[in-house]
């Protein structure tokens, strides 16, 4: 059986959750936070991130959409062939979020790492919380603009991952208040059995 590894508060939930829509016969492993840069994590995933999913021919895939993908593809239901529509928009959508967005979270996990004095270092976080705005009222405006249900008008794997990134602006000053659709679409992810799931198998809790 394939394992998926996942840690607290990371984007690894993104594909937990799809596990759990999907009942994919995949065993869920949480690490405590630390252990993904230790020797027996970074044999499996030299970059010692997550999530990563090792199957039993040693065979390792990273990256949360390309692990969605897989998902979708071997496990049926739950994602959209990429000839349809709605299966493209599916791919733009994770696209957008796993690359821009998460990429833009760099200057808030780490603004040390972009800039070496400290006011280069508040310029970073003043930068990094302006493009997070600019993003977060695009999300919104795309859920408005398909009926404020799901992401795309029909649940999809867009939507695991939007839900994280709807938790981790409650790390930023900035205030998902501003952006009701995202509100409502977080608490509606929160009353879903398979999120419950998924939250729980990696010890974390609801927001809402």
């Amino acid at each position: 059986m394939p394992t998926l590894y996942t840690m607290p508060g990371t984007c690894s939930l993104s594909p937990n959750i799809a596990v759990a829509w999907l009942y994919a016969p995949v065993e869920v492993r949480t690490m405590a936070y630390g252990d993904h840069k230790k020797a027996d994590y970074l044999a499996i995933n030299p970059k010692g991130k997550v999530p990563s999913v090792q199957f039993e021919d040693g065979d390792v895939l990273t990256e949360a959409s390309a692990i969605l993908e897989w998902l979708g593809a071997a496990h049926g239901k739950g994602s959209y062939g990429r000839d349809t529509e709605i299966g493209r928009k599916e791919a733009e959508g994770l696209s957008y979020m796993t690359s821009e967005v998460h990429a833009a979270y760099g200057g808030h996990f780490g603004p040390q790492n972009l800039a070496e004095s400290q006011d280069a270092v508040e310029e970073v976080k003043r930068k990094t919380y302006e493009t997070l705005g600019n993003h977060y009222k695009r999300l919104n405006e795309v859920l408005n603009a398909n009926g404020r249900e799901w992401y795309l008008g029909k649940r999809t794997f867009a939507d695991t991952f939007l839900y994280v990134l709807e938790r981790w602006i409650e790390q930023t000053p900035l205030s998902i208040d501003d952006y009701p659709a995202l509100k409502d679409h977080r608490a509606r992810m929160e009353a879903d059995t398979g999120v419950q799931t998924a939250l729980e198998r990696q010890n974390m809790e609801p927001i809402g």
